[in-house]
């Protein structure tokens, strides 16, 4: 699994019982995974149309360290399946895992589009 992006959790991120609110920690991932498929297709226009079961594991709390890792799954015609990991790097628990996520290139008229691509691209080897 490849770590993208580090969160930190601060006292906006806290539920009621103190620890990090799962809500949060899911915008934190949608967005993740809507940056990473955008850079992947190369395409701003790009929706999440599926997430598989959610599995929270563990929890994390003020002060706390968050890095979300993604893994590709899948090239389809117009979709890109993800899976995906969240863990706290102070206790290093893996706080949620994802099995499967689908990201659809979207065109101009909102609908589904062909992105041609079959695989992972590195943004440094299209600079080259």
């Amino acid at each position: 699994m490849r770590f993208h992006t580090r969160k930190w959790v601060k006292p906006e991120d806290l539920n009621p019982n103190g620890t990090l609110f799962g809500g949060k920690l899911l915008a934190w991932i949608d967005e993740e995974l809507a940056l990473y498929s955008i850079i992947q297709l190369e395409n701003s226009r790009v929706v999440t149309k599926y997430m598989s079961e959610i599995n929270f594991r563990s929890s994390a709390k003020q002060g706390d360290i968050i890095e979300i890792g993604i893994d590709v799954v899948k090239f389809g015609n117009t979709s890109l399946t993800l899976k995906c990991e969240a863990r706290n790097m102070m206790t290093r628990e893996t706080i949620i895992t994802i099995d499967s996520i689908t990201m659809v290139s979207l065109g101009e008229d909102g609908k589904p589009k062909p992105h041609g691509k079959t695989q992972i691209e590195y943004v440094s080897d299209r600079l080259k």
